[in-house]
């Protein structure tokens, strides 16, 4: 990869997230390794739009809700057409550390790497008020990557990571299908960055918080969207799309 453009963006998806977006848009800030955040709010019908805003960050809102494939989608784009280098993706709903950003983005900026993965598997990971059956789940799923993608990855489902914006002018690389608007856009990412020649590619260590109920974990529904992360891998893998 040739761009190495200084400048970093930070994009949070996030639907109905009042009472986590401004902490994390915060969080974010404070901790200087950004040059500007983006919260792309998926239709939300709560304030999350304006408790981001709050907070500081710039807000693009989908008038319905599209998923969070189509908001990561809409922020990279922004992203591209503002010319920053560098794009971090972290949940809008406070999973993640914004204090180890420094260490995702270090392997990019000594340029060691095109493309960083957080893991939570990774000495100096974990996961905290993990439920067992999402520790089971996530484990399984990157075994799966690891045996399809033909290269080892301890956390692939895991939404902490940050490339090169220049990665996806890659013509391998095509973001703009219908079928990656929801969970599927990560895992598709993961896998050409994992499969590709000319991306390097890296995990780094980072923390994964399940915060409050059960219920409140994730707003992933267990088969439907499972599924929805399972199916890049198979598509890909096997030719059924590009």
């Amino acid at each position: 990869m040739t761009d190495r453009a200084g400048t970093t963006i930070c994009i949070l998806p996030a639907l109905n997230e009042t009472g986590k977006i401004g902490r994390v848009v915060r969080a974010v800030r404070e901790s200087g390794q950004v040059d500007a955040v983006i919260v792309v709010d998926d239709a939300s019908t709560d304030d999350t739009s304006g408790e981001a805003r709050a907070a500081g960050a710039e807000v693009l809102r989908h008038e319905r809700n599209r998923g969070v494939g189509a908001a990561i989608r809409t922020g990279l784009v922004y992203g591209n057409e503002h010319g920053y280098g560098i794009a971090v993706i972290m949940s809008g709903d406070d999973q993640h550390d914004a204090g180890e950003l420094q260490q995702v983005l270090a392997p990019l900026r000594d340029n060691r790497a095109d493309f960083v993965q957080g893991s939570r598997r990774l000495p100096g990971g974990k996961t905290v008020n993990g439920p067992p059956f999402r520790e089971v789940a996530t484990r399984v799923f990157s075994l799966l990557f690891t045996v399809l993608a033909g290269r080892r990855i301890t956390d692939g489902s895991n939404g902490f990571r940050a490339f090169f914006l220049s990665i996806l002018d890659d013509p391998a690389i095509n973001l703009q299908q219908d079928w990656l608007d929801r969970y599927e856009l990560e895992v598709y990412l993961l896998y050409k960055a994992a499969r590709s020649p000319r991306i390097r590619m890296v995990e780094a260590p980072v923390t994964v918080f399940y915060r409050g109920t059960v219920q409140q974990y994730s707003k992933m529904k267990p088969l439907r969207d499972w599924w929805r992360l399972v199916r890049p891998l198979l598509y890909l893998t096997f030719g059924v799309r590009r």
